[in-house]
């Protein structure tokens, strides 16, 4: 049995970044700031941000713009957000095979969604900088021992002991690195051939044969393969084909971090954030007075905000005027985390109260973090069910207000663990033991990762015939009275 948990100036040229905007600055510095390490030693944390302002920019602005630009086309109903990678990433973690498993997951999801559902796909890793989370406590507890909490890699270690718990400004750098690494992975891998389409079978090979969702992806993946050699004969070899666009994004939590990559565009003069491209305010820090709202209103990246079950319309709407007073489309997504058994309830209020004010926004949603329970034997664990469930309430609701489904944020893996219950090989709390790795909260394997996907693919086609079925009748009636 299980029980429920509470719910700077850039080349012209390129974009480059050449100096940090940290000490410009503003209001945030002196807003409330929740969910903060609170740093033992004050001077080696200035030397450490010090270098973080003088490294590199991991992203450049001109791509913050260009996803805003996709965004858009989600808000506007044109396109579907695909958004995940880890709970908690960690320094370990960063080797090429991992992060090519996750971005391989996510490719071959993006793939399920855009040929099944007929959908452009924006892609976007939660990848490159998940290297810190909040908290509900500032310390645990294990045998009578009190040490601090476990913050995520950017701030200390996982391991139970003193040393490993004690906070380490000079956890920022690694976490920047191990960000760097991953991002020029990424890159690599989907400029550089990896990502073509032409390669949707070998992204598989290690995998159908043992899994359901493999099986139905290489079926799908056999379509795909004579859908191009059609358009390769008709002369048609598009540069689509051979190369994806991928974006990184993470949650804005470390607001030192956040600071010390702010750069100046040399175009605009504006800032960004050039951590990640699309950087998101969670649910415990989004407080419109909030020192995490006054940072990322500061910045001119995508933003992204997450609102659980006790988010009323007001603080939605309070929250829309904060981050995007100029109602710019693309500019703010909306992420919900309801919970299974309550979306249903929760979620209607907010959409009309944001239809109704006019805002250009895109809703996405997360099914992980409300749905979450802990076993018999302490751990904590999703049921495949729920996180179904909640994605099925989700289009449910957009499909009775006659709203966009934009789409979803997961917490997944490219390996076989063992973390959420169910899916296609029905995982039961007793298999849990057998691969549990996460250093956080449980993620979907690269199997259920495939099965909600094309779940996901099913319900988007669903919306779409019931939205476009009355302008079919609207074409047809006026075709009869041309004639």
């Amino acid at each position: 049995m299980s029980h429920r948990l509470a719910a700077d100036g850039f080349d012209e040229g390129t974009g480059v970044a050449m100096a940090s905007q940290r000490a410009s600055g503003p209001e945030y510095l002196h807003a409330n700031a929740l969910q903060q390490p609170q740093w033992p030693d004050q001077g080696r944390l200035d030397a450490v941000l010090g270098r973080l302002e003088r490294l590199p920019p991991l992203v450049f602005a001109g791509e913050c713009d260009q996803l805003r630009e996709r965004l858009a086309a989600v808000a506007r109903g044109e396109a579907f957000l695909l958004q995940g990678g880890d709970c908690a990433e960690t320094f370990a973690g960063t080797t090429a095979a991992g992060i090519q498993g996750k971005l391989r997951t996510l490719l071959q999801m993006a793939v399920v969604l855009t040929y099944a559902a007929s959908v452009p796909v924006v892609k976007v890793g939660r990848m490159a900088g998940q290297f810190a989370k909040p908290r509900s406590a500032a310390t645990e507890v294990r045998d009578g021992v009190e040490l601090p909490v476990y913050r995520g890699d950017a701030v200390n270690g996982l391991e139970f002991t003193a040393a490993a718990r004690t906070l380490d400004p000079g956890r920022l750098l690694e976490a920047y690195h191990c960000s760097a690494a991953t991002l020029n992975l990424c890159r690599a891998f989907v400029s550089g051939g990896y990502a073509d389409l032409r390669q949707v079978h070998a992204w598989n090979q290690d995998f159908v044969a043992a899994s359901p969702a493999g099986q139905r992806y290489e079926r799908l993946a056999g379509e795909i393969d004579r859908a191009i050699a059609f358009m390769h004969a008709c002369g048609v070899n598009p540069e689509q084909f051979r190369a994806v666009e991928f974006y990184s994004s993470h949650e804005a939590l470390l607001l030192d971090y956040e600071r010390a990559l702010i750069r100046a565009d040399a175009r605009t003069g504006q800032r960004y954030d050039l951590s990640a491209h699309l950087l998101w305010i969670g649910e415990r820090t989004r407080d419109p007075a909030g020192a995490h709202v006054a940072f990322a209103r500061s910045i001119r990246n995508p933003l992204a905000v997450k609102v659980g079950p006790a988010t009323t319309a007001p603080d939605v709407l309070a929250l829309a005027e904060a981050l995007d007073p100029d109602r710019e489309p693309g500019r703010l997504t909306l992420i919900t985390r309801m919970g299974a058994g309550r979306i249903a309830d929760v979620l209607p209020p907010l959409v009309e109260a944001v239809t109704a004010s006019g805002r250009p926004v895109a809703w996405v949603c997360d099914p992980m973090h409300a749905n979450t329970s802990i076993t018999a034997s302490g751990q904590k664990t999703r049921d495949f069910d729920d996180v179904l469930a909640e994605v099925t309430g989700f289009f449910e609701v957009h499909r009775a207000l006659g709203t966009h489904p934009g789409g979803i944020h997961l917490e997944f893996t490219g390996d076989d663990v063992t973390e959420c219950t169910g899916g296609g090989h029905h995982l039961t709390e007793s298999d849990l033991h057998h691969r549990y790795e996460t250093a956080c909260d449980p993620r979907l394997n690269r199997g259920q990762s495939l099965d909600l996907a094309f779940l996901v693919a099913e319900h988007y086609r669903q919306h779409t015939a019931v939205h476009s079925a009355p302008s079919a009748a609207a074409d047809r009636d006026a075709g009869r009275a041309a004639r």
